[in-house]
């Protein structure tokens, strides 16, 4: 796992929306236990108070999960990943049409774009 921050974005926020991506994109995978919190700083240079509140949030959300002695897990909520996964999908693609409707093309010239640099290959079988 690589972790890249901006200075003008809270840091637990962006290692948040970081631990996010890496769930539902399955580099975290659903029951699979994550680095310890002390791991988790070093890992990403981030103080680990900073590092606890990102966590404490991902489990408010319901993406991990604590096992009293075992450490963190990421949640087996397999609907509850896919919901948040077709989220982000539906925000980027909103963004990629926007940034295409700026430069004159239509919605149906973007997918046409798309399908040009090969997106006609895209392995959508985990859609």
């Amino acid at each position: 796992m690589d972790f890249v921050f901006d200075n003008n974005i809270p840091i637990y926020i962006q290692l948040v929306e970081q631990l996010k991506t890496y769930i539902v994109s399955g580099a975290l995978a659903a029951g699979e236990r994550l680095p310890s919190v002390r791991e988790l700083a070093m890992m990403t240079k981030v103080n680990p108070n900073t590092v606890q509140k990102a966590l404490g949030e991902l489990e408010n959300l319901g993406l991990i999960y604590t096992e009293r002695t075992n450490g963190k897990f990421v949640s087996c909520d397999s609907e509850k990943i896919y919901a948040l996964r077709l989220e982000y999908a539906k925000n980027i693609s909103a963004e990629y049409l926007a940034g295409m409707k700026k430069l004159g093309f239509s919605a149906e010239q973007a997918v046409i774009y798309l399908e040009d640099l090969g997106g006609e290959d895209f392995d959508t079988s985990g859609m």
